[in-house]
């Protein structure tokens, strides 16, 4: 057998459970991708993550050595454990082979060719977006966002673009765990009332358009749209951002019908038809 599984040891195989069966072999395997959570997450030392599992210290930096081992970890000394490249890897190819990605990454380069600005594209997680796509714009500043991030469906422009077609209900359990969330991050703007927020959804689900006004981050403001497959379900959003001087609120409504064309046009590959 050829290929990358060749630079696995078997060692690590053995105690990722490659080539053990039962019980014992899927307990290990699920340790060691709770582990590569939790790496993620930030906790990087053997004592944190033994907490994080509830396994001994010896167990855990038994799976850690073989993580290690496997590329999926890497130990740097004074700084602990951080994601290896292998999970890179995997996460590259993951979106490689997503059909939407493939499919809206033109449409996204397009928008943001057009207009300068930053362009995102996400999905529904639960009670969050995660960003698939993003590209910067072009007017010499940087948005925190990154393709992978989560955020609170409530509180950014994609996320109320894919929030569109739920019911109220449903937006208010969204806007109570957005209000959450950023009570336990006292940096970010804080959420609005709920009845204007509420009376701004409503606005929004007539237009098929929403508006960021810097609900998620100081400074930043955006305009998204829905995107929807052969069904007419909304299956991801795109979102144009920029920093508030370059996106007054009049900007904002003359860029909208341009995010709406790029929404639609992914719609449009997706089989969506009007």
């Amino acid at each position: 057998m050829t290929g990358e599984q060749d630079t696995v040891p078997r060692a690590a195989q053995t105690e990722l459970g490659g080539s053990s069966a039962g019980a014992a072999g899927t307990q290990t395997l699920l340790r060691g991708l709770r582990v590569l959570e939790h790496v993620a997450a930030g906790i990087s030392d053997v004592q944190g993550i033994a907490a994080a599992l509830g396994t001994p210290r010896s167990t855990t930096h038994r799976i850690l050595s073989s993580l290690v081992a496997a590329r999926y970890l890497h130990h740097m000394p004074h700084r602990g454990y951080l994601l290896g490249p292998m999970p890179i890897h995997l996460g590259n190819r993951a979106l490689e082979q997503r059909p939407l990605v493939a499919l809206a990454q033109p449409h996204c380069e397009t928008l943001s060719r057009q207009t300068g600005d930053t362009v995102h594209l996400g999905i529904v997680d639960g009670s969050e977006v995660v960003y698939l796509v993003k590209i910067s714009g072009t007017r010499g500043f940087e948005m925190r966002s990154r393709v992978g991030q989560r955020m609170p469906l409530a509180t950014t422009g994609v996320g109320k673009a894919l929030m569109l077609d739920m019911s109220e209900s449903r937006w208010r359990s969204l806007y109570d765990a957005a209000a959450a969330a950023n009570a336990r991050h006292p940096e970010r703007p804080p959420i609005p009332d709920w009845d204007l927020f509420l009376e701004r959804m409503r606005a929004y689900r007539k237009r098929g358009l929403v508006f960021d006004l810097e609900e998620n981050e100081a400074g930043i403001r955006c305009a998204g749209a829905p995107v929807r497959d052969m069904d007419k379900r909304v299956v991801a959003a795109v979102s144009l951002a920029s920093a508030s001087p370059f996106m007054p609120e009049t900007r904002l409504e003359e860029v909208a019908p341009l995010v709406r064309d790029a929404a639609l046009a992914v719609s449009r590959e997706l089989g969506w038809m009007e």
